[in-house]
This record gives C-alpha cells, structure tokens and sequence, in this order.
C-alpha cells in the first residue's frame, strides 16, 4: 500500500531510464503476455479511449499508468492498424503536463473535423488538499502525427446538482451540430449522463440532463457512448453501485445498453427498454465504440475491471483490450460477433465431426494457448455438454450448457492463478435454443466466447499454466453430436 500511494502520481519523465527498462523487462518475462491483444509495454492499462478512423487508419488510445499496475497518474496511449488486427505502437498520446489535466488525462474519445482528429477527453486536476476538479479538454491530431492540446478546457466548470465525478465525454455529430453525452454524478449520489452542444467543438452549451427510466440506477456512470443503428438509439454506460440480482450484476462494476427510440436531443429524453449488460463474464468495462468507413458500428471494450487485483500485477503489468466487435441488432436486441478481420490471424485448421456420450474426449490437433475455436452442439439429450479448455492434469476453464438449468455456464474455478474469487467462479446466463454455437478466441491469458451468433458474450481473464494447453468435449447425462474447427494463431 505504501508503494502504490508513493507511486500513484510519478511522472513518468522523472524516471530514470534504468528503472523503465528493468519494469520493461519484468514485463516481458510475464507467461501470461498476450499475442494478439493490445496490452500495455508496462504498467496498467484500462478505459480504450478515441477510437475513430482517420487519415487512413485506425486509431486507438487508452488509459495508460506506465509505472506499475495501479490506477495511477493517467496518460493516453496511442495505438493504430490498418486491419484492426495488427496494432502498432506509436507511444504517448497525452501527457498529464498541464494544470488542467495535472492528475491525470481521463477518458473521452474523438472525432474528425477540418482535416483533424479532435480528442476530447476529461482532465483530472487536484488541488494542494487533493480535492477533484475535472476539466474537459480538448488536443488536435493532425495528418503528420503530431497532437497539440488547446490551451484551455472547453468546459471548465461543472453543472451545478451535480459532484466533481464528472467525465469521460463521448462526441458525435447531428447535421451541422455537435453533441457530446458526459458521464455524471448528481448531488444525492446516483449516476447519470448529461448533454452538451457546440456549433465548433469549441463553445460548448449545457442542455441538459438525459432523461432515462433509470432514476435510481448506481451511484455513477462511467464512459457514456450513444450511437444509432437501423433507426434504433443505443446509449451504453458502465454503472458503479449495482447490486447482484440472479445471475445479473455479478461483477463488481457492470457495463450494458439500453435500446429504444432515437436521443430526441431537444427534449433530453431517450425513451428504451431495460438495462442489458453487454458481457456475460468475468473481465469487461468501460467499452466504447465508433462507425468505420464500411459504416460498421464497432465496439472495443477494455478486459479488466477497477479495483480488482489480478496476477500479472507482480510482473508489472494489467489489463488488456478486447477484440474489436461489430454490432448489429437483431430481434431487439444487441449483437456483438468478432469482426471478420481477424481471419487473417488463422493458421493451421483442423476439423473434428463426433459424437460424446457420457464421456470427455481430446482430439488431435486440439490444443494450444492462443487460438480460435468453433463448435456447434445439436441433436442433444445430455443434461450438461461443452468445452474444457486451457486444461491440464488440474487446471481447465469450462463453458458449457446445463440443460436442466437451460443455462450457459463459464467456469473458471480451475483456470489457474486465482482472481477476483469475491465476486465468484462461475457466470451464468438463461438460454433456450436447439442449437448451441460456442465461438472462443483463446489468448495467454484470456477467452471471449460468443454464443448463438454473439446473442451473449463471456469476456474473462484466465492464467492457467503454461502447459494447460487441452481442449476437450464432454457430454454428462446423455449424448450430443457436435462439429467443431480450430484455428492455430
């Protein structure tokens, strides 16, 4: 504790570089780097932040403390792809070097304007008593690389009914106009989002509060992102302070939508159904999302959550992105699948056609620690079927479907080093189908499984040993047929 409050506001350019190469290097001995996903070079990462495409490529910051895994002084990390899939370093994008972002550089994200990509982002200040004020700020990329901040916030005060918690600025356009939904705190401590309004991105207006069904709905909402599909308005947020209820709201912060009509942005009011969180696991927050030039929504959410200790921290190192994901809504509902892109990562394919009864079976060729893996149940009477993977003589991580139960179910009471074991080792979510399509993309140190066609995602972080490399499919009280394809990265 005394290291993380001694460390939580060094600059990174007070360090030596001896000490930055020693921690890059405790990193990179880390068995449980990833090899596809984006992760820090040191450090925490945690909100993705930005995420546009502009001048060619794909750009994608994030919430970065390179100093050690705790949620310390805040820079931006820029990363960027042409594919989505190969992600390149280009380094710092933010600096926490001003007195309006002198505690950190916060979340928000972008957008192009006259040739530029504007950053919007929350500056987190603290005075000499570490009393918050944040700022809302704004930097220009331009076409060379460079990023200037503008000299002063955009919005620098903060509306009165509401606290200091107040940030991560979420930017779209409407017609000639330019909107911006902020996450936000009222005075009695429940969680909201407000609007905003400018004819430049420069002056700003306060119209209002959003007006939701969601009253009394957490204590604060983070990362606010609202976007249109096929005439539907969605409004992501990730609310702190929920209660569990079933199997909803297990972890210790949730992230979800809710779906309705469009913001009708004049009346403040955004009339939609109930909450949906949009991850069924373990591992998953502050998601955002942006339309690419194909006109896909895409969504990238960060693979971690806040206050969570995890076993990569004495490595020094946490967290990483997911998969970029292309939503869709189908039957009123949101649809995450990985975007096709990702192809180009296959290697090696094998194939497997059988049947399981009452038994656990291995296969050649099946197993691995960084890989895709899709298989279809169906012609099913087993009371439990699925897929132990990362599995050795003790460890496994299971997802699987409990027929009587007509749950899916992620277990990951066996996957290894333990986290978070709090908030629990299983996920569970009602399904009720014919057919089960369970889709994995297996790193180091996680799995994303989409289900029925990305109807519910599990995002989990696992850290089995390096020799848990097994795959299996089982069938208990009955049989299924299945037929199942892998794909080495």
């Amino acid at each position: 504790m005394k290291w993380q409050i001694e460390n939580k506001y060094r600059r990174l350019e007070d360090v030596g570089q001896e000490e930055i190469d020693g921690l890059i290097s405790r990193v990179d001995r880390c068995p449980w780097r990833q090899t596809y996903h984006i992760q820090p070079i040191s450090g925490l990462l945690n909100d993705p932040n930005g995420f546009s495409f502009y001048n060619g490529e794909y750009h994608l910051f994030y919430q970065w403390h390179p100093l050690g895994p705790i949620h310390g002084l805040k820079y931006w990390y820029h990363t960027k792809s042409k594919d989505l899939v190969n992600w390149d370093n280009v380094g710092i994008g933010l600096r926490p070097d001003t007195y309006f972002d002198s505690h950190g550089a916060y979340s928000g994200s972008s957008i192009e304007h006259n040739g530029k990509l504007h950053l919007f982002y929350t500056g987190n200040s603290r005075n000499e008593h570490l009393v918050r004020h944040p700022y809302q700020c704004i930097a220009v990329l331009d076409q060379h690389g460079e990023i200037k901040k503008l000299e002063q916030p955009v919005i620098d005060e903060v509306p009165k009914g509401y606290t200091e918690h107040f940030r991560d600025p979420k930017v779209w356009k409407d017609g000639e106009q330019f909107y911006a939904v902020i996450g936000a705190q009222r005075t009695n401590e429940t969680g909201c989002s407000v609007l905003y309004s400018s004819p430049d991105l420069l002056e700003w207006n306060f119209e209002g509060e959003i007006k939701t069904q969601l009253d009394d709905f957490g204590y604060m909402w983070e990362c606010p992102d609202y976007f249109e599909i096929d005439n539907h308005g969605i409004f992501i947020f990730s609310p702190q302070g929920i209660e569990p209820v079933g199997d909803y709201y297990q972890n210790i912060y949730q992230s979800g939508y809710v779906l309705g009509e469009k913001l009708d942005l004049v009346g403040k009011e955004l009339k939609h159904g109930n909450f949906i969180e949009l991850d069924r696991g373990f591992d998953f927050y502050a998601p955002q999302t942006m339309k690419d030039p194909k006109g896909r929504r895409l969504l990238v959410g960060w693979m971690g959550l806040p206050d969570i200790e995890y076993p990569t921290d004495p490595n020094g190192w946490s967290h990483c992105l997911t998969v970029p994901r292309e939503l869709s809504i189908e039957n009123n509902k949101l649809m995450q699948r990985p975007v096709p892109e990702l192809q180009s990562l296959r290697k090696r394919e094998i194939k497997v056609v059988d049947t399981v009864i009452n038994e656990t079976k291995t296969y050649d060729g099946f197993s691995g620690t960084a890989y895709e893996l899709f298989c279809e149940f169906e012609n099913v009477d087993a009371a439990e079927f699925g897929i132990e993977f990362r599995a050795g003589e003790v460890e496994k991580t299971v997802i699987k479907y409990d027929a009587v139960q007509r749950k899916v179910i992620l277990d990951r009471s066996l996957s290894g080093k333990k986290v978070g074991e709090d908030y629990g080792t299983e996920r569970k979510c009602e399904i009720n189908a014919k057919k089960f399509k369970f889709h994995l993309f297996v790193d180091s140190s996680s799995v994303e499984i989409f289900v029925n066609d990305g109807g519910e995602v599990f995002t989990s972080r696992i850290f089995p040993n390096i020799n848990s490399k097994e795959i299996r499919l089982f069938a208990k009280g009955g049989c299924t047929e299945f037929k199942a394809v892998k794909w080495d990265f």
